[in-house]
């Protein structure tokens, strides 16, 4: 297990919780409450092609989409700011870059594969 050193660390931190596997990336986070040691969030990642294992966790579209909808109920709200539109924005942009890349790989008949 390690222990993420980016983000808040204030109140909250994120321990990864498995090797690196499919892709160079971890698939197991565990967010706990610094002070308790409470888990308050257990993310588990797609882990394999989905052609071949199934569908088996969350995709980074996934928690970016729930997100950009937390934000935009600040932005609704009394808590709506200029730092809170930024970060809003490039969760967006952020979004729209992976849509185009699973687009591309459709295109090439290789989403939901190894295949670069």
């Amino acid at each position: 297990m390690r222990t993420l050193e980016i983000g808040t660390k204030k109140y909250t931190q994120v321990n990864v919780m498995d090797e690196k596997g499919q892709g160079n990336a971890n698939h197991h986070y565990v967010i706990q409450a610094v002070e308790s040691g409470k888990v308050l969030g257990d993310v588990r990642f797609q882990d394999g092609p989905i052609k071949e294992a199934g569908v088996n966790g969350v995709m980074n579209e996934d928690l970016i989409a729930t997100v950009i909808d937390r934000m935009r109920g600040f932005q609704s709200g009394d808590f709506a700011c200029r730092d809170n539109a930024l970060a809003l924005t490039k969760l967006e942009e952020a979004l729209s870059w992976l849509r185009n890349r699973t687009n591309k790989r459709e295109a090439r008949g290789v989403e939901g594969t190894n295949t670069i």
